[in-house]
């Protein structure tokens, strides 16, 4: 299992990563939710949801590659949020890894970092709680999940079969089928869209 995995369109990237094993600082998760983000809009996924879509900066660059590099940014400025570039290196796209099921052994870690009451199918429930479950901080911006000494690495599984529907929360691209989840896991995110959205079939 390598990057070269991760070398393909933002949909099948997502797709991919499903049923994936995230390891954070003593805790492992099954990847059960993503959404997929393209970029620029002379690239060849253009997306206006996508951080990148306005160009190439200090706070995007590792949307734009090297495939397989974790891309960390603050939602509304608190809460750390996960992505794995994917696509050429150059070419800007990523995957939101959305939530995970916290695998047995790294329960009381999790729980330790989210709170004794969150129910163990919650740890690591939306993209803040994943990251705050597994210990992943913007210090990790950049890492290589694939190199075994990075502190956040990634195992590619068997593809699993996925259910898709629309990103959550995003006012633009909003009716697009980007979001991909396993079904009947109790860990996956309820969907709630924008109110700053079009009315349903009115975005793309």
């Amino acid at each position: 299992m390598s990057a070269a995995e991760l070398t393909v369109d933002p949909v099948t990237a997502a797709q991919r990563l499903l049923g994936a094993t995230l390891h954070g600082r003593g805790v492992s998760a099954t990847i059960v939710e993503v959404e997929a983000y393209g970029g620029v809009p002379d690239g060849p996924w253009p997306d206006a949801a996508a951080h990148s879509y306005r160009g190439l900066n200090g706070r995007n660059a590792v949307m734009f590659g090297p495939p397989g590099r974790l891309y960390t940014y603050r939602s509304h400025g608190i809460h750390v949020c996960a992505n794995i570039a994917c696509g050429p290196d150059g070419t800007a796209a990523a995957v939101l890894l959305r939530a995970g099921a916290i695998e047995e052994s790294g329960v009381d870690i999790a729980r330790a970092r989210r709170g004794p009451s969150v129910r163990t199918t919650a740890l690591a429930r939306g993209p803040g709680n994943l990251c705050s479950a597994l210990g992943i901080t913007m210090d990790d911006n950049g890492v290589d999940v694939f190199d075994p000494d990075s502190p956040v690495r990634l195992r590619l599984n068997d593809p699993q079969p996925a259910v898709c529907g629309p990103r959550v929360g995003i006012s633009v691209a909003a009716d697009r089928p980007w979001r991909f989840w396993l079904q009947g896991r109790p860990e996956v995110s309820a969907y709630r869209r924008s109110p700053r959205a079009p009315a349903p079939g009115a975005s793309d």
